[in-house]
């Protein structure tokens, strides 16, 4: 039975339906027949986890099963929290209102290092002990995975199993040997051990790390029997046998993303130096066309979305993207369906495509540029040049858009000034093609938007060695963007600096920065993604408490005989090739993209995708 939340509170709470559960498909079970109970959390508020198309995904994957029920937990808005703590209100699934401390599991997806003291919110308003050592046999087993996963090391004294790769592979192995150890009586503890007998698991209570008089890991290594040392991710190598839920669930509110969301592929072909999710989820596997037209048709059927967002980290990389997109239109066009098309590369871009979409609903064009001189976006191996930029944008301008969003960064290794005015020259560039249109056929103003994030370095790319600029120097390059801009029509903003240097240090953090973690959360860290609840001198009062220093983990440069604190795990791609990426980009030499030419960097080794399509 549902324990509901009283009125009186949910009364004094902003957006009280975040906390009430029964959205249009949730699943129901009876839990007198489940043998497992498994808590997703999504350690950010609701509207931004209900976005979260991983979290559609295992949801219904879990709840497939007879014997699991899988229930959804998000982070409590600041006001809930409060209200939660004065009336002893644990952390409850919105399924069925129970506190987590109850379930078997306590599953929490990582997508962004900000979110981490979330991580420790949640489990101290649920009641369980914070560190992994102080919990006992009937505590829950708290799991980890998502793509901050793959440096798990600052959340390590506080997590049991960190799950490295793609759900769909190793959860129906796992979740059948708990059930069986649960039926024998055994404890939680031998079921930890029988984990070390899977790849794509890492456990940090059987490593022992030892460091150096500078700080820097001396050694990392097992200290047990059956555990590797060498951890590897586990991918799912067919996408249309893969599973994928013939329904999402439909909020009651109105959330980040409210639409239907395909995953046209996993992985991407391009290596762009500086993106993690580009070589973490190598190798690129597609679904085809119509196995996509037909999980369009039920998702629609079951939820009545007005939009279809095709989502994967290049869109138009899609080899079947013309049979998709086009038949999308052709089914929907009528229906006023909007046709979302993120993640476009500029010089991949149908001119035919764009009128189709915009005789439906026309938004802002969103492109990556990255780098506002070729130098740059030869460094970072963005294989884009000006003329694709400005004649993309031309051609939607004639297309009959008006409004154009650029994205760039701050701070990429060997920077120049000269890189930086280029962010304003091209941005104005932009609005000149606008202007070569004739006065007659451009009834609206143009509006460029160009907007700045700051280079952190991240695992498994060729710049995890770099140094991140400081916050004051990620300041002092923003302004000069924002003084080299002359035209009205081109507005710059740029992300929060400091934000940025704190997920500099976390992104490549060792297990040192647990005890950090916590003394930022006594201190009251929490939400800390949020601008306007982020409070960087708690974040430099834990540091200082805990006698660990920023510019060590953000803003040094690491050797390559470094022991990286995630050397212990492998996403497939080879540390040589991670190197020999870095050294092209400081000669400023591209790397083809895949399938071009394969530059051989470990990913064939799953067996599938694209490494596979290819002659190597």
């Amino acid at each position: 039975m549902y324990k509901k939340i009283p009125d009186e509170i949910l009364l004094q709470v902003e957006k009280p339906a975040r906390y009430v559960g029964r959205e249009v498909n949730m699943v129901k079970k009876d839990l007198s027949e489940i043998d497992i109970r498994f808590a997703f959390c999504f350690p950010d508020v609701y509207e931004v986890g209900m976005s979260h198309l991983g979290l559609e995904i295992l949801y219904f994957f879990l709840n497939r099963r007879n014997d699991t029920y899988c229930e959804r937990v998000f982070a409590p808005w600041v006001d809930m929290e409060e209200k939660m703590r004065e009336n002893n209100i644990p952390l409850f699934a919105l399924e069925t209102g129970d506190s987590i401390k109850k379930f078997d599991f306590v599953g929490f997806t990582l997508q962004y290092e900000m979110s981490y003291t979330n991580v420790l919110n949640m489990l101290d308003l649920a009641g369980i002990s914070l560190f992994r050592k102080d919990r006992k046999e009937d505590d829950p087993i708290i799991i980890c995975g998502g793509s901050c996963a793959y440096n798990p090391e600052p959340l390590a004294d506080f997590v049991d199993v960190f799950y490295l790769g793609e759900g769909e592979v190793l959860y129906d192995d796992m979740l059948e040997l708990y059930k069986k150890f649960k039926k024998e009586g055994r404890t939680k503890q031998e079921y930890l051990e029988a984990l070390l007998d899977f790849d794509g698991l890492y456990m940090p209570q059987f490593y022992d790390a030892e460091y150096n008089e500078d700080g820097t890991i001396k050694s990392f290594t097992p200290n047990h029997p059956k555990a590797r040392k060498v951890i590897k991710k586990v991918i799912v190598n067919d996408m249309d046998k893969v599973f994928f839920p013939e329904k999402q669930l439909v909020p009651f509110i109105e959330v980040v993303h409210d639409r239907v969301t395909l995953e046209l592929f996993r992985g991407c072909i391009r290596g762009c130096r500086f993106c993690q999710a580009g070589f973490v989820y190598r190798p690129v596997r597609e679904k085809r066309a119509c196995t996509l037209l037909e999980n369009t048709k039920k998702l629609m059927e079951s939820t009545g979305h007005e939009e279809i967002s095709l989502t994967s980290l290049s869109t138009s990389d899609f080899t079947g993207f013309e049979e998709l997109a086009c038949g999308l239109i052709d089914e929907y066009k009528e229906k006023q369906v909007n046709i979302s098309l993120p993640s476009l590369r500029i010089d991949n871009f149908s001119l035919d495509l764009m009128q189709k979409v915009q005789e439906v609903r026309k938004s802002s064009l969103t492109f990556a540029a990255e780098a506002g001189t070729q130098r740059l976006r030869d460094v970072i191996n963005k294989n884009l040049t000006e003329e694709n930029i400005l004649n993309g944008c031309k051609l939607a301008f004639d297309g009959g858009w008006e409004k154009v969003k650029l994205y760039f960064m701050l701070g990429l290794p060997t920077e120049t000034e000269e890189d930086l005015k280029g962010i304003a020259h091209l941005s104005e560039k932009i609005v000149e093609k606008y202007f070569e249109i004739p006065k007659e056929k451009r009834p609206r103003p143009v509006a460029v938007n160009a907007s700045a994030s700051c280079f952190v370095p991240k695992p498994f790319t060729p710049f995890q060695w770099d140094a991140q600029d400081t916050y004051e120097t990620f300041g002092e390059k923003a302004l000069i963007v924002k003084n080299e801009i002359k035209r009205k029509q081109v507005r710059f903003t740029y992300h929060n600096t400091m934000m940025s240097s704190m997920e500099g240090v976390l992104a490549r953090g060792d297990r040192k920065l647990s005890a950090m973690l916590y003394r930022a959360w006594e201190l009251g860290c929490r939400f800390d993604g949020w601008t306007d609840l982020f409070d960087f001198n708690k974040w430099k009062q834990a540091f200082d408490d805990t006698g660990l220093s920023i510019a060590f983990y953000a803003n040094r440069e690491r050797s390559y005989d470094e022991i990286l604190p995630w050397d212990h795990i492998s996403v497939g791609v080879n540390k040589s090739f991670l190197i020999n990426e870095r050294e092209k980009a400081l000669r400023s030499e591209t790397t083809p993209n895949c399938r071009q030419k394969c530059s051989g960097c470990g990913a064939a080794s799953f067996g599938g995708g694209i490494c596979h399509e290819v002659q190597i």
